[in-house]
């Protein structure tokens, strides 16, 4: 393992009081930390393990006397809600932080499964807005609402992805893109956008590909895009429960074009899944369509475990854990605050961003617009719709 650079003190970095701290009424103060060691557990239901476990362990390694231990586990992000749902209503809460995409932020907040942390606990979180990078700001006040906390975030997509040596007229618009798929049926896939960042990417950024009503809007704004969607949907074999399985399925020439984000292009060829050969395109149009991990808190945790988990969540947010980020390009960029430049990251993220990166992406987030994902009702909403309206007609 690399050893990592040493970073700036969290109290140093996040500074003074910032504006949630500063304008509201007075804020209740966060729990006092505990006098002796418990055990936290943590749960991944978006991938964002794969970026900061290490940041995690870290914690752990420097706060022996707060933490024994950290259990990590990973489901499903359609199973969180009603997991967490039976242990509130029990009156047991096993799980401590939750680590989730707005898929699953946005199931926790409809059935009202998440404890305020700000601005009710600003205190560990000073100067949090002035710290972050600003489209993770937008996501952090847009998408968690004081609810889910920003930890990394990445413009995403939505991109295709395609095999140079398989696909000679590459699709520019998304008319190209359906004409394409109708000559080539089942050669084209995406994962089902209720568990995939690639699908529900591709779902939300279409209304700006398309010109429809209202992006913002998926029942009375997305008109085009639903109908595009059914179209498109008759040349598809069927849509998987997962972004991996699109990525394996390309990688073994069963697809030819896939749907992709900046991190799902860079880390399965980066792991030998795709070939590296393969490369993205933008329709005429194009949107980014942000995204990001957020890290959640269960109601009902007793304070002692509450205090470690804030705790933790203001460590991960210091410019020396959010390198850890880079990864192996899974989220690329990845870092959620400022100045966290790639140096800064583990020799080997270095030499994975500089081998499978490609350097249009400069170029491509600098100079189109990066929008706001759906609010995460309106996010439920959709996807509810797509499973009806679309996913249902290609079931596997």
């Amino acid at each position: 393992m690399t050893n990592y650079p040493e970073g700036i003190d969290r109290r140093t970095v996040l500074g003074g009081l910032g504006a949630l701290a500063a304008s509201g009424p007075a804020l209740a103060a966060s729990p006092p930390l505990p006098t002796s060691p418990v055990v936290i557990s943590v749960m991944d239901v978006g991938g964002a393990l794969a970026l900061m476990q290490k940041a995690f362990e870290d914690y752990r390694t420097a706060n022996p006397k707060l933490v024994s231990r950290i259990a990590f586990v990973k489901a499903p992000a359609p199973e969180l809600a009603s997991k967490l749902k039976a242990q509130q209503d029990a009156g047991k809460v096993d799980l401590d932080l939750i680590l989730t995409g707005s898929d699953g932020l946005a199931a926790g907040l409809e059935q009202k499964l998440w404890q305020k942390i700000l601005p009710d606990f600003a205190d560990k979180f000073p100067n949090i807005e002035a710290n972050y990078e600003p489209a993770a700001l937008n996501l952090h006040k847009a998408q968690g609402d004081g609810f889910g906390v920003v930890v990394n975030y990445y413009p995403s997509g939505p991109l295709l992805e395609y095999m140079p040596d398989r696909v000679k007229n590459v699709p520019t618009t998304a008319e190209e893109l359906l004409a394409w798929a109708k000559a080539n049926p089942n050669k084209f896939m995406y994962a089902r956008p209720t568990n995939s960042g690639p699908g529900r990417t591709f779902m939300m950024g279409l209304p700006y590909l398309l010109g429809d009503k209202d992006p913002q809007d998926p029942v009375g704004g997305w008109d085009k895009t639903w109908a595009y969607l059914q179209e498109l949907g008759q040349y598809i074999e069927y849509y998987p429960a997962g972004t991996g399985a699109t990525m394996k399925e390309f990688g073994d020439g069963s697809r030819d074009i896939i749907i992709s984000t900046t991190g799902w292009d860079i880390n399965p060829r980066a792991l030998g899944i795709v070939p590296k050969e393969a490369r993205i395109q933008t329709l005429k149009g194009f949107h980014w369509v942000s995204d990001a991990f957020f890290m959640c808190v269960p109601k009902g945790l007793p304070n002692d475990r509450l205090a470690v988990v804030l705790d933790i969540m203001a460590h991960v947010l210091t410019p020396k854990m959010q390198a850890y980020s880079y990864d192996e390009g899974y989220l690329y960029p990845g870092p959620a605050v400022k100045n966290v430049p790639l140096s800064l990251a583990p020799e080997s993220s270095q030499k994975v961003i500089a081998e499978f990166g490609r350097p249009e992406y400069a170029d491509l987030i600098a100079n189109n617009p990066i929008e706001l994902p759906l609010k995460p009702d309106k996010m439920v909403v959709a996807f509810r719709k797509w499973d009806e309206l679309v996913g249902a007609k290609r079931a596997k």
